[in-house]
């Protein structure tokens, strides 16, 4: 998930001053003659342990217990606290987010659902996916969850080589994920499987390997990372060696030629599906969708009339639940200014290889194209993009150089 960053919140400030809806409804600088789709994040935080490469919101669990039920009082009052301002509005997707969210019991997951539906109005065919990992599988647990309403799982495996596993800090070995994919496939119409690539050490064989094995799994997705060593993390410390750029490029390669074989298409910059299963979850982020977040460190995007407003929750989760009982968890709120929209739907929509539509641009911003129309210019000269009346698509090359093309959109404001 590609959510656009927003200043870091410090947990010790007081919370954001909370509104009511007449403050989101009163005139602004925009006229959007409609809401796009709501999506539903939900953040459940802890993990067995911290990776060293993970710069996520998540923590290790503390001893004994999780606090389930306590957590998901909070995540009730959270969304009670925010019910006004999508008060109406039917939820297309619902995603489970970590952390672990399969640390949760089934029995948790399914009062969280309930407790969900019992608020808001689900579309027929909501897509409800919860994040698992292979070290918390065990038999049937899965099928557990896809009774609890589950509609859909992604599942952390990042690969199937237990020396990679190792270097990754994860708690599963390859015969727990191999497991747990096998486990999905029979339990699920529709799953994902997690890869990474360029790993520290990692051949191309080995990498081929991995998809391989993958793949045997006839999974509908895959999502497919690329290791990178960010800030505040224990790689960023301790730096692992990991493959040129030339070669993690040669292995991003080789796995679309792999999973084009086996069916699936690339639609989107990191991921790889079947006819039928893209995550509807994702998509609606990469086309600039409204998402509510809700949870510790959750981030939310709602659109309004005449605004674009950005939320966070409070990160840490004994603050966040001690902030959500007292019924406001919100730790930061801004609006999204007019001369940032054209950026941030570019930095979305432009990943996906459908590209987006003219009119999409315009329901989703309320800025005329005019707004984008130099930097569309100079990124057609560029061979970055093609084009026509109705849509504007990435080319090859502009999916190659993804962030010079998003770049170009900066200096474009209205």
């Amino acid at each position: 998930m590609s959510i656009i960053p927003i200043t870091p919140v410090t947990e010790g400030q007081e919370p954001a001053p909370q509104h009511d809806i007449q403050h989101y409804l009163r005139p602004g600088s925009l006229q959007l003659t409609a809401l796009p789709p709501l999506s539903l994040y939900i953040h459940l935080p802890w993990c067995l342990k911290k990776c060293p490469y993970c710069d996520f919101n998540s923590h290790a669990a503390p001893a004994g217990v999780l606090p389930e039920q306590q957590y998901l009082d909070a995540l009730v009052a959270d969304l009670e606290a925010a019910l006004p301002l999508i008060w109406g509005r039917s939820v297309h997707s619902i995603f489970i987010g970590g952390g672990t969210p399969s640390l949760f019991s089934p029995a948790a997951i399914d009062r969280l659902l309930g407790d969900i539906r019992a608020r808001l109005r689900l579309e027929p065919d909501c897509e409800i996916t919860l994040e698992a990992n292979p070290g918390t599988f065990e038999k049937d647990r899965f099928r557990a969850f896809r009774q609890a309403g589950v509609t859909r799982l992604s599942i952390g495996v990042q690969s199937f080589n237990d020396e990679h596993l190792r270097a990754l800090g994860r708690v599963h070995d390859s015969a727990q994920a191999m497991a747990a994919a096998e486990e999905a496939a029979s339990a699920f119409d529709t799953f994902n499987l997690d890869i990474m690539y360029a790993l520290p050490g990692q051949t191309m064989e080995q990498l081929e390997q991995d998809m391989a094995t993958a793949l045997r799994f006839k999974p509908p997705h895959i999502s497919i990372y690329h290791l990178t060593i960010e800030p505040n993390t224990v790689f960023a410390k301790y730096p692992p060696v990991i493959p040129e750029e030339d070669d993690a490029y040669a292995m991003l390669d080789r796995i679309t030629e792999l999973t084009a074989a086996a069916g699936l298409g690339r639609y989107e910059v990191s991921a790889y599906a079947r006819d039928g299963h893209r995550c509807r979850h994702n998509l609606n982020y990469w086309q600039f969708g409204d998402y509510l977040g809700l949870g510790a460190g959750a981030h939310s995007k709602l659109t309004f009339a005449h605004r674009v407003m950005r939320q966070v929750r409070f990160r840490d989760p004994v603050r966040f639940m001690a902030q959500a009982k007292a019924g406001n968890a919100m730790a930061q709120e801004e609006e999204v200014a007019r001369s940032d929209l054209a950026f941030e739907y570019m930095l979305n929509a432009l990943r996906l290889r459908h590209g987006f539509g003219l009119r999409d641009f315009y329901e989703r911003t309320g800025l005329p194209i005019t707004a984008i129309q130099a930097a569309l210019d100079t990124a057609e000269q560029k061979g970055l993009i093609e084009r026509d009346f109705a849509r504007v698509r990435p080319t090859v090359r502009g999916f190659d150089f993804l962030s010079d093309l998003q770049q170009l959109f900066l200096s474009n404001a209205p």
